[in-house]
């Protein structure tokens, strides 16, 4: 059932911090003319050097993951389909502010197919034709379309494509496009600027800022003597993204490579950041992702994966019908504890618990546990029984990770053969289990290999003795 959309638009506030933007000339490579209306060359190059020159525009401020561009012009791309109205002196896109001006509603309509839907994805005014001229210079006066620039786009042997993007403020994501050999093309969108779960198996994750140096020093000296607190772990985390910053990664994904690869049919949060530590702009993104007018995933298709932060997944299976999927890697507290500080926080049996209690009132959902395998840590055939019961009594789907090695880890990943042994025990026990397969790891685009390290990482965390000769093992 599709959700029901809000009447109204709430700004929530949150605790994190932006860092200062980073020095970098963004570039972009000539955009595909748009499909479907006889778009000439030269019109694409005028949207091309409208999207450029913006580009170089001076950075503007960010503040709780909200880019402030100085002027009262509205992001298309972060708006839900609704109405429209005035909210503290910023437009946001809604039928009424349309009529409000003079233009039938049915404007909004066209604008909003002409920005997700129609094989046109408009990235500049160029790209509205059919719309009233006069809507039209309205916009241009009033709304912008572009949330992101492309940095770079590198392919990978198999295929896979990683985008890096350039923000307006200057710093960088990565999204991935993955295709497939039976029709399914996904694409991985990432929800953060870096990540602040410091999970000890993701590049993403151990990333630091580099302005937090002496606050990192100061803390590294704490450390001696005291396990990793919260705010420490966050020091991987830059900023939130906006909705919009997270929709546009989707737009560029079709419409740079669907002539390429075919239509993408699924979107999984998998890139960089912990998705629902920015659950509003997440929620914001998936409605606008499955809307039936626009990009029309299948909530089904659209997969947001988390960590495990408790009260966040409760609200995200209160609002959404899209997919979860849980990062659960380990089968007792002491191993994830390690390897997943959130569990410090919530751990198995909260977790678990909450995901029991929460899915008994959605029919013919299932949740996906991700496990990503690590030699001689989580991959015995005693963590394939422990794994076994403790998801028995939730509705579920478990995919096997092969972990996907980079600099300054201490995991190796778990061989084929012993992957296969383990998930034969799991099917053996009734349980619905898959082997996923490494894609685009010899470009550093593979699950858990995203983002570029700072200055300095975050820490790795204090090994528990009985693994200590198995890391020793692996150098």
């Amino acid at each position: 059932m599709r959700r029901l959309w809000s009447n109204h638009l709430f700004l929530l506030p949150n605790k994190l911090s932006p860092s200062t933007a980073l020095n970098s000339s963004p570039t972009i490579p000539p955009l595909p003319p748009p499909r479907g209306l006889g778009f000439t060359a030269s019109s694409n190059r005028r949207c091309c050097r409208s999207i450029s020159s913006a580009a170089h525009s001076s950075a503007p401020a960010v503040k709780n993951g909200i880019v402030n561009r100085g002027a009262k012009k509205v992001l298309l791309k972060g708006m839900r389909y609704g109405e429209f109205e005035v909210l503290s002196g910023l437009f946001v896109i809604q039928q009424k502010w349309v009529q409000s001006r003079g233009f039938r509603p049915g404007q909004a309509l066209m604008l909003w197919k002409r920005l997700y839907g129609n094989d046109i994805w408009a990235h500049c005014i160029d790209e509205l034709e059919g719309l009233n001229k006069n809507f039209v210079k309205m916009l241009s006066d009033r709304a912008e379309f572009r949330a992101l620039v492309v940095k770079d786009i590198v392919t990978a042997s198999d295929g896979t494509r990683k985008i890096l993007f350039t923000l307006e403020d200057g710093l960088v994501i990565e999204t991935v496009v993955i295709p497939c050999d039976r029709g399914r093309t996904t694409v991985c969108v990432s929800s953060q600027v870096g990540c602040g779960m410091n999970c000890q198996f993701c590049y993403t994750g151990r990333q630091a800022c580099s302005l937090l140096l002496v606050y990192y020093l100061l803390i590294t000296i704490i450390r001696l003597v005291l396990p990793c607190s919260d705010r420490f772990c966050r020091m991987g985390l830059k900023r939130n993204l906006t909705a919009a910053e997270i929709v546009e990664q989707a737009v560029f994904a079709r419409r740079l490579f669907s002539d390429e690869v075919g239509s993408i049919t699924n979107v999984v949060f998998m890139g960089m950041g912990e998705p629902l530590h920015n659950i509003d702009n997440v929620l914001k993104a998936t409605d606008i992702m499955v809307h039936e007018q626009g990009l029309h995933f299948s909530p089904r298709r659209v997969t947001v994966s988390t960590s495990g932060l408790v009260p966040q997944l409760k609200r995200f299976l209160h609002e959404s019908n899209c997919s979860l999927a849980v990062s659960l890697n380990a089968t007792n507290d002491e191993v994830r504890n390690w390897i997943m500080p959130v569990n410090r926080k919530y751990n198995l049996a909260l977790l678990l618990g909450t995901l029991q209690q929460e899915l008994r009132s959605k029919r013919n959902y299932m949740v996906l546990f991700e496990y990503v395998m690590l030699a001689g840590i989580n991959d015995s055939m005693e963590d394939a029984k422990k794994l076994i019961d403790l998801v028995q009594d939730i509705p579920c789907k478990i995919n096997l990770i092969s972990f996907n090695p980079h600099s300054g880890s201490l995991f190796r990943p778990t061989s084929d053969e012993k992957m296969i042994e383990f998930r034969n025990t799991l099917a053996a026990a009734g349980c619905v289990v898959f082997m996923r397969l490494s894609r685009g790891d010899d470009q550093m685009a593979a699950c858990g290999q995203l983002g570029k390290p700072g200055e300095i990482q975050a820490p790795l965390l204090r090994v528990p003795a009985q693994f200590q000769k198995v890391l020793e093992a692996s150098f």
